[in-house]
């Protein structure tokens, strides 16, 4: 009798032992990097978060250099991002600034790219609101 009122009592306790994994799934990745390898990666962690949870939020945000992912004719990773802006849950962002410090106009951008106004703001808002940070680098 006292095994079994043992068992009973760890398995109401358990749940509160275990952590949860019922919170929202936000992440930002930060790119500011030309180099291909980079971009490789964040579309491989891309597919990898939105594989493993679909309803999980992400965020790419490219200041500096990283823009080069999402201009038409310099993305070697152009299909790739069309396919996951396409996702409702999937959002690349440009910064602005960089694009006129670089002479980048928004239609030189792949489909379903935003430009945000400032891309460091970007990346500061999302973790005030309780977004997992992500630097791209290899």
């Amino acid at each position: 009798m006292k095994k079994i009122l043992l068992v009973a009592l760890l398995a109401l306790l358990m749940p509160g032992l275990l952590p949860a994994q019922t919170t929202d799934y936000k992440v930002v990745f930060d790119l500011t990097s030309r180099d291909t390898l980079d971009h490789n990666s964040v579309i491989r962690w891309l597919n990898e978060v939105t594989t493993a949870n679909p309803n999980a939020q992400v965020e790419v945000v490219m200041y500096g250099q990283g823009f080069n992912m999402v201009v038409k004719g310099r993305s070697t990773v152009a299909d790739a991002v069309e396919r996951l802006a396409a996702n409702k849950n999937v959002a690349f962002k440009v910064c602005a600034v960089a694009m006129r410090s670089n002479h980048i106009t928004p239609d030189q951008l792949l489909p379903g790219v935003q430009v945000v106004p400032d891309g460091i703001y970007e990346i500061i808002s999302k973790q005030r609101a309780g977004w997992g940070y992500i630097k791209a680098v290899h």
